[in-house]
């Protein structure tokens, strides 16, 4: 059971480097996939993802898989469940499910393998006068917080080279009933071999799903609870491929979430996440 629990926290944790790909296949850019087979791939390198919360560790980053299925209708793309209502060349419209993925700095799994990218931040951050007022506490002195299975609606709007994307979704498993919502842009460049999709977007999350993740109970707390009001968080991202052949390919990720929002919340020691990841791709 533990092991399962792993597999699944590293499907959620890693689904963030898959999120590139899966939009270029959701959005239906990507006008030569092949339906009614599986598509893997596995990156390999050395990466990281920060964990900006007391007492969490940073997350090396080595091996990501990506696995994707695509029929007529239904689809499976790292860790998304869906189906498509509508498709034209430049309207898609998508059912969807998919893990929430504020469950990933709670993740209790300790890595065996010791990178140097595993090590943990020294660099100390200045902090403003409510931060300074306000408690600070450890994820391991919290509950354990649960998965959630969200779902909703996306929707893509292909115009030459750019994708703009809205998506909305919403707790179906009553874990923190809440919902949260996106708006994302992304460009798909080549120059030269190099083919570039840079990303600018930005979340909204409610207020209960805020408070469940990131706020804190009377009994955590021994005190009065803290509530966490709802946030609009913005994230930059950029993914880039090398090819290298018909199946290989160099590939590095770049990304950067805003946490500066949930300035009320005592878990977060630093305002931002980044995942950063350089490596090879290969298709199978």
């Amino acid at each position: 059971m533990k092991l399962i629990v792993k597999t699944f926290a590293l499907i959620c944790i890693y689904c963030q480097l898959s999120v590139a790909s899966a939009t270029e296949q959701q959005s239906g850019y990507d006008k030569n996939i092949v339906t009614q087979q599986w598509h893997i791939s596995l990156n390999t390198g050395l990466g990281v993802i920060t964990n900006p919360l007391h007492g969490g560790d940073n997350l090396p980053v080595v091996l990501i898989p990506e696995v994707a299925f695509y029929g007529e209708k239904f689809f499976f793309d790292n860790g998304r469940l869906g189906y498509t209502l509508e498709e034209s060349s430049r309207h898609i419209f998508n059912l969807i499910t998919e893990l929430n993925p504020e469950t990933r700095f709670f993740v209790k799994w300790h890595p065996t393998n010791v990178f140097a990218l595993a090590s943990k931040n020294s660099v100390v951050f200045e902090q403003n006068q409510l931060e300074n007022q306000q408690p600070r506490v450890k994820i391991t002195d919290l509950d354990k917080r649960k998965w959630a299975l969200d779902a909703g609606l996306s929707y893509h709007y292909v115009k030459d080279k750019h994708v703009f994307s809205l998506q909305v979704l919403t707790d179906i498993t009553g874990v923190y009933d809440g919902n949260r919502a996106a708006v994302q842009w992304q460009m798909h460049e080549t120059i030269g071999r190099l083919k570039l999709k840079p990303s600018l977007g930005v979340w909204y999350k409610s207020a209960s799903l805020n408070t469940y993740f990131y706020g804190v109970s009377e009994q955590e707390h021994n005190s009065a609870a803290i509530e966490v009001g709802r946030s609009w968080q913005p994230y930059a991202k950029i993914d880039g491929r090398w090819p290298l052949g018909n199946n290989n390919s160099l590939r590095f990720h770049v990304a950067y979430y805003d946490y500066s929002a949930l300035h009320e919340s005592p878990l977060f020691e630093k305002k931002y996440s980044i995942t950063a990841f350089i490596g090879f791709n290969h298709i199978f």
